[in-house]
C-alpha cells in the first residue's frame, strides 16, 4: 500500500517560490492500476518523483507498506527503490549502442545478480515483450515502438512490485501505443503489481482502476476508490 499524506512541494524562495504540490493526500492499495491525470505543469510528474523517492517533500509523508520512505538515508532510499520499483519514461532512455540484451540486463548487473540467473531473467523479459529475436541487435536500430517495448523489458526484468510509467505512449502512434498499454496492464495483472501511470490522456486514465486528477498542484478528484482505500 502507498499512502500519500499531506504532501506539499515547493521550489525556490521569496518571490520566485513556486508550489508544485499543495497538501495532496490519497491511498493506493496493492496491485491496482492508477492514473495520475493532469495537464503539463499540473504537478503530476513531481508527484511521481516524490512517491518513488526520486525527490523529497517540503512537508508531508510517503508511506509504503506502512514505512515512511523519507526517514531513511538517501543510500537506503536508493536501495529500497531499486528492489521495489521500476520506471518507464516517454523518451525511452535506452542505450542505443548497446544490444537489447545488455540494455535489459543493466538493472540486474547493478543488483549483482549472478550471471546464470541473469541470462534467464533477461531472456524471459525480452520474450514477454516479443523482442526475443532482437537480443543481440543494437537498440539504436529499433523502431520507436520497439524501443519502448525494450524499456518495458528492462523495467520488469527484476519483477518490481511498483511500476511507474511517465507518459509511456506519448511519443507513439495510436496502434503502437495500444500495444504498450496492453503490455503494461498485462504485467501488472500477472504479477499483482501496482501500476502508476502519469498521463494527460483521459482514455488511458479510464483503463486504470483509479484516476487521480491533479491541477495546479492540488488534487481535484480521486475516482475508483474512496479516500480510505476502499473500492467505491
Amino acid at each position: 500500500m502507498i499512502e500519500v499524506k499531506n504532501v506539499t512541494k515547493t521550489y525556490g524562495k521569496g518571490e520566485s517560490r513556486f508550489m508544485a504540490l499543495d497538501d495532496v493526500s490519497f491511498t493506493i492499495p496493492d496491485g491496482v492500476s492508477v492514473a495520475i491525470l493532469g495537464k503539463s505543469g499540473s504537478g503530476k510528474s513531481t508527484l511521481m518523483h516524490i512517491m518513488s523517492g526520486l525527490d523529497r517533500t517540503t512537508s508531508g509523508e510517503i508511506l509504503i507498506n506502512g514505512e515512511n520512505v523519507f526517514v531513511k538515508k538517501q543510500k537506503n532510499i536508493d536501495a529500497f527503490r531499486s528492489k521495489t520499483m521500476s520506471f518507464i519514461f516517454q523518451s525511452f532512455f535506452v542505450q542505443g549502442r548497446e544490444s537489447c540484451y545488455d540494455n535489459v540486463g543493466l538493472p540486474l548487473e547493478i543488483a549483482e545478480v549472478p550471471v546464470a540467473e541473469r541470462k534467464k531473467l533477461i531472456t524471459k523479459a525480452l520474450e514477454s515483450v516479443e523482442l526475443g529475436d532482437k537480443a543481440r541487435q543494437k537498440a539504436k536500430d529499433l523502431s520507436g515502438g520497439q524501443k519502448q517495448r525494450l524499456a518495458i523489458a528492462r523495467a520488469i526484468v527484476n519483477n518490481p512490485k511498483i511500476l511507474f510509467a511517465d507518459e509511456p505512449t506519448g511519443n507513439l502512434d495510436t496502434a503502437t501505443g495500444a500495444v504498450i498499454e496492453k503490455l503494461l496492464f498485462r504485467y501488472a495483472k500477472e504479477q499483482k503489481a501496482t501500476l502508476i501511470v502519469v498521463t494527460h490522456d483521459p482514455e488511458l486514465a479510464e483503463k486504470c482502476d483509479m484516476q487521480i486528477s491533479i491541477r495546479d498542484g492540488k488534487m481535484q478528484y480521486i475516482r475508483g476508490q474512496s479516500e480510505k482505500g476502499e473500492n467505491e
